[in-house]
Order: C-alpha cells, then sequence, then structure tokens
C-alpha cells in the first residue's frame, strides 16, 4: 500500500436529485453516508422524479435537522419532513429496475412539493417501507450483499478534484464555461493522483474504513444543468466533452463517465472526515 489521496470534501444528498449538504464528517454504513438518499420524489403512479425531467429540483435546498430534514426553496417557504413518520400510504416504486416498497410522506409535504416544483401532477415524498431492504440490480458489479436507499446504484461516488481540473481545462480550451463538482453530486471528493485516478477500481483505506472502488459512473443529461439556476446548457455541456476525453470503458454506446461508484469494505459506522489521508492498494 502507498499514501495517495486525501478527502477534500464531503455531502449527503437527503432527498434524491436535490442540493446536498456539504460536511466535514459522516457516518459512514454499508447503504452509504448516513442520511444519503433517505428520501425520493414520485409521482401518484409510482414513478420517480429526478433533475433529468425535472431540473427545478436543483434548486430545492436541504438541511439535516434534529429528528428530520426540512426542505426549502426561495420563494415557497419551507416544510420540515421527520425521518420517523410511520403510518404512511404505501407506495410501490421502482429505482430503475429494482422495486421498492416505500411509505408516502403525507398530503402537507406533497402539496408543497408539487407546489415548489411547479408540477402539473401530484407529487409525493416516499422513505423505505420499515422493514424493507431494496433488492440489489447490480450484484455482480456491487456484491449480492450490498443494500442503498435511493441511490442510483451504489452507496458511495467518489470523485477526484484532478479529474474535474482536467475537464475544466478541457472546456476551457473550446471556448466553454467551467464547471463545478455539484455538477456530478458526489459523497466524497478526494485529492491526489492524475486525473481520473479513481477509475483504478482500487481499495482506498485509513485506519478506520476502507472503500472499495468498483466502476465508473456513466453520466446522464443532469451533468448539463446548472445547479444554482437549474438551466440546461443549450450544446450539452460538460456532457459532450466529458465523453470525449473519459468516456466508459467497455461498453458499445459512447458514454462519458466521472466518479466511481464505491462500496464499504470496513468501517461500519466509522467517521469519515475532511483531511483524511488514504492509503491506495491495488486489486490485481
Amino acid at each position: 500500500m502507498k499514501a495517495g489521496f486525501e478527502v477534500t470534501g464531503l455531502a449527503v444528498y437527503p432527498v434524491k436529485s436535490m442540493k446536498g449538504i456539504a460536511l466535514d464528517k459522516a457516518v459512514l454504513t454499508p447503504q452509504g453516508l448516513e442520511h444519503d438518499r433517505r428520501f425520493m420524489v414520485v409521482r401518484s403512479d409510482g414513478s420517480f422524479v429526478t433533475q433529468r425531467d425535472t431540473p427545478l429540483m436543483a434548486l430545492v435546498h436541504t438541511a439535516l435537522e434534529p429528528g428530520g430534514v426540512v426542505l426549502s426553496r426561495d420563494g415557497c417557504g419551507q416544510v420540515f419532513v421527520p425521518f420517523d413518520a410511520e403510518g404512511g400510504r404505501a407506495i410501490r416504486t421502482k429505482v430503475w429496475k429494482d422495486e421498492c416498497k416505500t411509505s408516502d410522506c403525507g398530503e402537507t409535504v406533497s402539496r408543497w412539493l408539487t407546489e415548489a416544483l411547479e408540477s402539473e401532477e401530484t407529487l409525493h415524498l416516499v422513505a423505505m417501507a420499515p422493514g424493507f431492504e431494496r433488492p440489489q440490480g447490480k450484484p455482480h458489479k456491487l456484491g449480492e450483499d450490498t443494500r442503498t436507499l435511493f441511490a442510483d446504484a451504489a452507496p458511495f461516488l467518489v470523485a477526484g478534484e484532478e479529474s474535474l481540473a482536467q475537464l475544466n481545462r478541457e472546456l476551457l480550451a473550446q471556448g466553454h464555461e467551467t464547471v463545478s463538482m455539484n455538477r456530478f453530486r458526489p459523497n466524497i471528493v478526494i485529492r491526489g493522483g492524475e486525473a481520473f485516478a479513481e477509475h483504478s477500481e482500487s481499495t482506498l483505506a485509513c485506519d478506520a474504513y476502507a472503500l472499495q472502488l468498483r466502476y465508473p459512473c456513466e453520466r446522464c443529461v443532469v451533468t448539463t444543468i446548472d445547479q444554482d439556476t437549474a438551466n440546461r446548457h443549450p450544446g450539452w455541456e460538460p456532457y459532450k466533452t466529458l465523453r470525449n476525453i473519459n468516456p466508459v470503458p467497455g461498453i458499445e454506446k459512447r458514454a462519458p463517465a466521472f466518479g466511481q461508484n464505491a462500496t464499504l469494505a470496513a468501517g461500519s459506522c466509522a467517521t469519515i472526515r475532511v483531511g483524511d489521508r488514504l492509503e491506495v492498494a491495488s486489486k490485481g
């Protein structure tokens, strides 16, 4: 093993596709950082809602409070969502192909969401139903025993500062504006090594915990949405540039990769902190 990386950023996203919360430290669980993707927005038919189809979600702030999370949007006020709400209406939904049993967080939250997101359809906020464990849709990549809440696939997304710097150099060279790390919504940001070194499929570890870097994260249209304005880039940047400089390896369609999906290899309930020094151990 050799010294290689430093943790420079941590973030949780209590509601899938809404604004994240930057943290100095966080608790590691096998399902991800504590409170990450704990809730998800769905339509009445159970289909889930993200920035892919509702960019205004980028403008909804989240804040952790004792016992719950506060959602707010400028001009729309706020609403409190308790963590331990019970007895909500059962809603069946999917996260991609993974069937999920969830509980509705109530009509008050539903009305606020529908108005704040300017939706013509009634929207609902859901949490995983008590006792339900989401099945693993990618056991060949993440392991059969890996569980998540409402993340797309993996418990953690790890991204490198050098990767963002390389992307921004390419964007500037083409006359485009640079982008910030929040376009990619990582949980853990690291510094060290070369651009896209996080794709090396290694284990990053310190004395308290270890993260298994599993496979590159294929990116989508969300990368083109300005997280401060909810506006999409008309030329599909930085998606197109990223696709050219760092395509997902081993797939037929050409798609961009940024960040590495990861699981917890050791250290359940350990605390990860900004400033932690991590060693890298190659898998092969």
